[in-house]
């Protein structure tokens, strides 16, 4: 075989490779069709703690209570991202910290989390209280991930209520969610 052919093989299949890996990430981030990242985005703003007051399960969060995020803007105007939660079944606090990145401009509440070197997940702010933001709604690059968020444990029932109906409306599985509870930790028996 030609030393050419065989050079050119291996750059195309490195070539393919590479663009495999770029869709495999980058459709890791996008925000879900049909919605939308909110808009004149305050990042300095959103700054801070916030807590998880309902989310659907997935099972890096499975068995946490008193969950929290807490964001702060890096100099190069990346957000650092600290998680925390209190593992019920293992008795222990848990945390986790990664960076985030705007997929636009920072006035679009569309970033890409990464907790794992280049894996990063989508994080989209498609509900926001614009006015004071006491509370946020993210969703991931599908609607299978969903966490609904407050400054304060606890989120007024009738504020929560709307939320909810709004997004039932917009197809999120809102009878799957689950609310997060938030207080004096408790250890799972057994």
């Amino acid at each position: 075989m030609n030393i050419f052919r065989v050079i050119q093989r291996r750059a195309a299949c490195g070539l393919l490779s590479l663009i495999a890996a770029t869709i495999l990430l980058t459709g890791c981030t996008g925000v879900p069709k049909g919605l939308a990242p909110v808009g004149a985005f305050d990042a300095k703003r959103y700054e801070g703690e916030w807590f998880e007051i309902m989310r659907l399960d997935h099972r890096f969060e499975r068995g946490l209570s008193n969950v929290t995020a807490t964001y702060s803007i890096r100099p190069d105007g990346s957000v650092n991202v600290l998680n925390k939660g209190f593992d019920t079944r293992r008795c222990s606090w848990r945390s986790i910290e990664g960076t985030a990145r705007f997929l636009q401009d920072p006035q679009t509440a569309s970033l890409a989390v990464s907790f794992f070197g280049p894996f990063a997940g989508g994080y989209h702010v498609i509900e926001l209280d614009s006015a004071e933001y006491r509370w946020a709604v993210v969703s991931g690059p599908t609607r299978g991930y969903l966490w609904i968020l407050a400054r304060e444990p606890r989120l007024d029932p009738a504020v929560l209520a709307r939320l909810e109906e709004r997004l039932l409306s917009l197809g999120f599985a809102t009878g799957e969610l689950i609310r997060v509870e938030h207080g004096e930790p408790r250890c799972e028996a057994g």
